[in-house]
């Protein structure tokens, strides 16, 4: 998972809006990288809420830990949980999160997706971040993630149950909102 770059001041100050504007208790990050979308997720949850953050790379983790603490914010408002999102995203309660966020493999975003229809609760709000590279970008995805991000785009275009927004902050940060079932 990780690997990406922190992100830009935009796309942070973008998920700090989404989390504010959901008003987020539980939020979902697949993808810790070295914590700073992180912070700003916390920055726009409500007082008390928790973000549960998900990476394979135990350093990631150790060094959001470390900055999540420099931060201010306590232990108590986030978990860290390690292993492959993809085996770790099932054990997460259904309906049980407001937003999930993804800053992680762009092979596996139609996956990532699937899990975060199941995580939401109605009006929740999923964020893909990179989800408009393509080849003219200046560091391209590769054809596997190319191809993955164009069957991302044409699941969420296509999918009656959520309203997207594609956002220009970076590579693109796709949003999009579970409608009531």
């Amino acid at each position: 998972m990780g690997g990406a770059a922190p992100v830009s001041r935009l796309t942070g100050g973008t998920l700090r809006f989404i989390a504010a504007a959901v008003g987020a208790r539980t939020v979902v990050e697949i993808g810790t990288g070295c914590g700073t979308s992180g912070i700003w997720l916390l920055r726009g949850m409500r007082p008390g809420a928790v973000l549960t953050s998900v990476d394979v790379e135990p350093e990631h983790q150790r060094l959001a830990r470390a900055a999540f603490l420099a931060a201010g914010f306590p232990a108590g408002r986030f978990r860290l949980i390690g292993g492959l999102a993809l085996e770790v995203l099932p054990r997460l309660a259904d309906g049980g999160y407001d937003m999930v966020f993804c800053d992680a493999d762009r092979h596996e975003y139609p996956e990532y997706l699937a899990a975060a229809m199941r995580l939401l609760r109605p009006g929740g709000v999923v964020a893909l971040d990179g989800a408009l590279a393509d080849e003219r970008q200046p560091r391209p995805p590769d054809e596997g993630a190319a191809a993955a991000l164009r069957e991302l785009r044409e699941q969420v275009s296509s999918d009656d149950r959520l309203v997207p927004l594609l956002l220009p902050a970076g590579s693109g940060l796709l949003a999009a909102v579970k409608q009531p079932d």
